[in-house]
């Protein structure tokens, strides 16, 4: 399979005109390879379930060769290259994933059909892998790489509008109610303050060799006025000797 253009039928572009394309002073970059891959020649589209895998000569691929996954600006490309010679086969641009340019199948999840436009002419292509893990890569990186495109424009978006400004004042009239929850102290006496009943123990003695304290004035004035009793009369005939 030489040329895909040169064994297809050619089916009319119908799609939307293809953008102006990004200046060449951007710079190319790789995004995925796959050293392996198979397309296959198929037929136009006649169902409305899509295309299906199990229509195509699967054993028997119209080419062979790896695969390229590269970007530049916000255009993606699928290229075919030879496996010897990196000499290109044929070429998918991709501008919106998923989107016609790359279409999954309805039967398997390891091929793909793919558009690929030259000269005004299009034509689909099956595209496919031995491994279910290369279609994986394929389908994840293309993924990941237009949401990323659709983060940095929205960014770009929120750049250029204005930002509306808070107004935090109060209007005419408007009050605030603030609620202040303030701990209430505990003003429960303590056991050893409170009064009431029972004995009250005398102060503690003072220490060992101290005076006691005099007598208060009310209990000096009860000694005074307590005078002994008179001596009998006719007096005491014993002397008592000191």
């Amino acid at each position: 399979m030489s040329n895909p253009f040169s064994t297809l039928s050619s089916e009319p572009d119908d799609g939307p005109p293809s953008k102006v394309p990004f200046p060449t002073s951007e710079e190319e970059r790789t995004l995925l390879v796959k050293s392996e891959s198979f397309v296959y020649k198929i037929p136009p589209q006649t169902k409305a379930v899509g295309w299906k895998a199990n229509d195509w000569n699967l054993d028997k691929p119209d080419w062979k060769g790896k695969l390229r996954l590269t970007c530049k600006g916000k255009t993606a490309q699928i290229k075919l290259e030879e496996t010897g010679s990196g000499k290109l086969y044929a070429v998918c641009p991709i501008e919106t994933y998923p989107g016609p340019a790359v279409q999954a199948v309805a039967d398997s999840s390891r091929y793909f059909v793919i558009k690929i436009t030259e000269g005004g002419k299009v034509a689909h292509l099956g595209l496919g892998f031995a491994d279910r893990a290369d279609s994986f890569d394929l389908n994840t990186t293309l993924h990941d790489h237009f949401k990323s495109l659709q983060v940095e424009e929205k960014i770009e978006q929120e750049k250029d509008e204005p930002q509306e400004k808070l107004d935090l004042a109060f209007k005419e009239g408007e009050t605030i109610k603030v609620s202040i929850n303030i701990p209430r102290k505990n003003r429960t006496k303590s056991p050893a303050n409170r009064g009431g009943g029972g004995l009250s123990l005398p102060p503690p003695p003072g220490p060992a060799g101290a005076l006691p304290a005099p007598p208060s004035p009310a209990l000096a004035k009860l000694n005074i006025s307590k005078r002994p009793p008179p001596a009998p009369s006719g007096g005491s005939q014993k002397w008592i000797q000191f």
